[in-house]
C-alpha cells in the first residue's frame, strides 16, 4: 500500500528546507575554506617575520663580530682594512662582512681646501670649478678663513635659483654636499667613495685609495702642515663595517656601522649605525 499523498503545499515547504540546508552547507564550507586559507596566510606572515628578526639579528651580531676581532692579540690574525669579504655562518644565516679603513678618507669638515680641490681635480673636475666648489664646501662646513657674509652667501644661491644658503656647520651625512653651490650628480658620484665624515684632517697615506694619495701628492705640504695627525693604526682604528646577512625564507638584511676602536685598550665606540650616508 502507498503511503500519503502529501499536499502540494507541504511539498514545497520541503523543498525549500532542503535548498536551505543546501545553501548553508555551501556557507559552511565557504567559511571554513576562508578560515583555513587565512590561517595559513597568517602562518606564512609569522614565518617571514620571524626569518626577517633572525637574520636582522645575524647581521647586527657579525657586526660585532667583526668590530671584536680588532681586539684579537696577534695583529696578523686581524681582519685587514681592505674591503675584503668575509663570510660567517651564524644560526641559519649567511653573513658576508666588509671592513674597510676611515682614515684613509678625506673628511670635508676638517681637511684643507687644498686637498679638496686636488681631489676634485683627480677625479675629473675642471680646474676653475674645483677650485670654486672646493671654496662652496668650506663655506657650508664654516671652515674657511675668510667666509664671506651671510647675506652674500645667500644672494649667491638665490641666484642659482636656490632657496637655501650654506649652514656654515660642519656637514652631518655627506649627502649634503649635493646641496652645495656647483655640485653635480656626476661630480658627487665621483668624489663620493673618498669621502667620510669620520676621517682626520690628513689622510692615512699608507692606506689611502689611488685616488686620495694621488690628491694629497698633489697638495704643497705646507698646506696642511698644520693639520693633526692621525694616531698609529695600532693605537686606533676607525672602520667602517658593512655586513650582508642571508637567511631562511630568503631573508635578508644589511647593516653598515663605523666603530673606532683601541685594540691597545680593549674599547670602543659606535660612531655610527646604519650609516649609508654616514
Amino acid at each position: 500500500m502507498s503511503g500519503p499523498i502529501l499536499p502540494w503545499r507541504s511539498r514545497r515547504e520541503r523543498g525549500f528546507a532542503l535548498i536551505i540546508v543546501l545553501w548553508t552547507l555551501v556557507l559552511i564550507a565557504f567559511v571554513t575554506v576562508q578560515v583555513v586559507a587565512s590561517g595559513r596566510v597568517e602562518t606564512r606572515i609569522a614565518g617571514n617575520l620571524a626569518s626577517n628578526a633572525v637574520t636582522a639579528a645575524a647581521a647586527d651580531g657579525a657586526v660585532y663580530q667583526a668590530a671584536f676581532n680588532q681586539f684579537d692579540p696577534q695583529p696578523d690574525r686581524r681582519w685587514p682594512l681592505d674591503g675584503e669579504p668575509h663570510e660567517l655562518a651564524l644560526g641559519d644565516c649567511r653573513v658576508v662582512v666588509r671592513l674597510t679603513d676611515e682614515t684613509a678618507l678625506i673628511n670635508p669638515n676638517v681637511a684643507a681646501p687644498q686637498l679638496v680641490e686636488a681631489l676634485l681635480r683627480i677625479t675629473g673636475t675642471d680646474a676653475e670649478q674645483a677650485r670654486r666648489l672646493a671654496v662652496a664646501i668650506g663655506e657650508w662646513a664654516g671652515a674657511t678663513g675668510d667666509p664671506q657674509s651671510e647675506a652674500s652667501l645667500l644672494a649667491e644661491y638665490r641666484a642659482a635659483g636656490l632657496d637655501y644658503a650654506p649652514p656654515g656647520e660642519p656637514f652631518e651625512t655627506l649627502g649634503e654636499l649635493r646641496r652645495v653651490l656647483g655640485m653635480t650628480p656626476a661630480i658627487y658620484a665621483a668624489i663620493r667613495p673618498h669621502l667620510s665624515l669620520f676621517a682626520p684632517a690628513v689622510p692615512n697615506l699608507n692606506e689611502a685609495d689611488p685616488v686620495v694619495a694621488a690628491a694629497m701628492q698633489a697638495v704643497d705640504p705646507r698646506a696642511i702642515a698644520g693639520a693633526p695627525v692621525q694616531t698609529a693604526r695600532n693605537d686606533v682604528v676607525i672602520t667602517r663595517i658593512a655586513a650582508d646577512a642571508r637567511g631562511p625564507n630568503q631573508a635578508r638584511a644589511t647593516r653598515t656601522a663605523v666603530f673606532q676602536i683601541v685594540p691597545r685598550s680593549g674599547t670602543y665606540v659606535a660612531l655610527a649605525w646604519d650609516a649609508a650616508e654616514e
